[in-house]
């Protein structure tokens, strides 16, 4: 058993790797099935495996001694083998392995998902598109962006996603998931990936909090009260009478916020107050609705605007020193009041769970629906969705497309409802211009 065969004397040992120097031309040290040590003159070292493929002899090197040692030579020439006995070139198959890894460390997940926004970003509000990249550099390239695409798997993601619910921000971390999601979904389709390590743990994450109602008042002494608060609130001018609009009008926040001036028809904010004909049209591109609707000028939404609603902006046009925004920023005429002005008012005079400036929308559908069903016509409900720029039940885009600017007389009406209905007993819109009330002690 100790005896020790002619074929494994002939083998190289670590320490002729070892003690092999240069002399005055390049030698080899021969080990089996084709392996030698190459020595150059200058001591270098090398592994080499020669074979032979397609009826020709070929030479590969495997890498540097000692950076590769004596074992891994011998395990790569034994791969080398496998390849041969599959039909496949060693060299060609090193060469197609390194060119994948170049390739791999090209396209990384983060220069991936940025050539994936540049696709999506025209499709999108300036305000989602900024809220997708943001997110993305805030809460995943730092732990997944720099690694190839290819490299990430379901751990990896997790582990990411995990991060953001730990501070709480649950809906945030499945959002990320599906952007995630749709990122690999275009690398598959460009050859860059082969699956999506994010699909898979949809049911992982923790799960989304139960969608709650935006809250809101529901009755007209509420709505009333609601308005006297933010009216007297100790707040800037500007503030006030983008929340009396607001209430007035029955948009999103975010139409309030973007509004300009140029957005308004037939009003003359330096003549007096018989501005009968005032109507807001609020561009498509800045609805929230399908992107082939936001392109189209004939999805625009109109918004008359009544006597109560001209003089809240007649009132802005005081503060609005030459902005091109109704509601311009505290800090610069040149941008929109914060993104958060109006949330931060109805938070501080304790409106919190009780109403948001986004629930006048549902204060408004809920009084004029019982209205309606006293006083209203058969259609009312109807033009109470399109004021709302809701699509009707029952009415697809091409029909919304014909009526999206109709009943213009009637908006009318129902607007002026409205406002006599909430401005009863309510301050006078000078009063909320001149500036913030002292509270009580």
């Amino acid at each position: 058993g100790n005896q020790v065969s002619k074929k494994d004397q002939r083998m190289l040992t670590d320490a002729q790797c070892k003690s092999a120097k240069g002399g005055a031309k390049p030698y080899k040290l021969t080990d089996s099935r084709g392996l030698y040590l190459h020595v150059s003159p200058t001591g270098h070292r090398s592994w080499r495996h020669k074979y032979r493929y397609g009826g020709k002899e070929k030479l590969r090197t495997l890498g540097s001694y000692p950076d590769v040692g004596l074992r891994e030579a011998r395990e790569l020439r034994d791969e080398d083998k496998r390849l041969l006995r599959g039909g496949k070139d060693p060299i060609v198959e090193a060469k197609r392995a390194s060119l994948a890894s170049r390739l791999a460390a090209a396209h990384t997940f983060e220069a991936v998902a940025r050539e994936w926004f540049s696709k999506q970003e025209l499709r999108w509000k300036p305000v989602h598109a900024k809220d997708v990249i943001v997110s993305l550099e805030r809460d995943v390239f730092e732990d997944i962006g720099s690694l190839p695409i290819t490299a990430i798997d379901a751990t990896h993601v997790l582990a990411t996603l995990q991060k953001v619910e730990d501070r709480g921000a649950i809906e945030t971390a499945h959002r990320l998931r599906q952007r995630i999601s749709a990122i690999y979904a275009y690398a598959i389709a460009n050859g860059d990936a082969t699956s999506d390590p994010a699909a898979s743990l949809v049911k992982v994450l923790k799960a989304k909090p139960s969608k709650r109602r935006w809250p809101a008042v529901i009755t007209i002494k509420e709505a009333r009260d609601v308005l006297s608060l933010t009216d007297t609130a100790e707040a800037s001018p500007v503030v006030k009478l983008a929340a009396r609009f607001l209430a007035l009008t029955a948009q999103r926040p975010g139409m309030i916020r973007w509004l300009e001036w140029k957005d308004i028809r037939e009003f003359n904010p330096e003549a007096g107050g018989c501005d009968t004909e005032a109507i807001w049209i609020a561009p498509a591109v800045k609805m929230k609705q399908e992107l082939e609707q936001r392109e189209d000028e004939s999805f625009n939404h109109p918004v008359p605007l009544g006597l109560a609603a001209s003089d809240v902006l007649r009132e802005a046009w005081k503060f609005s020193a030459g902005s091109s925004y109704v509601f311009p920023g505290a800090h610069s005429i040149h941008k929109p009041m914060s993104e958060n002005a109006l949330s931060y008012l109805f938070l501080r005079e304790g409106l919190r769970k009780r109403h948001v400036p986004h629930g006048w929308r549902s204060t408004f559908s809920t009084i004029m629906n019982e209205w309606i069903v006293e006083h209203g016509g058969p259609r009312d409900p109807l033009i109470i969705d399109l004021m709302l720029a809701h699509t009707p039940t029952g009415l697809s885009g091409s029909e919304l497309r014909y009526m999206r600017a109709g009943f213009i007389d009637r908006r009318r009406k129902l607007a002026a409802i409205w406002t006599d209905i909430l401005l009863s007993d309510a301050l006078a819109v000078g009063q909320i211009g001149e500036g913030r009330r002292r509270r009580k002690a």
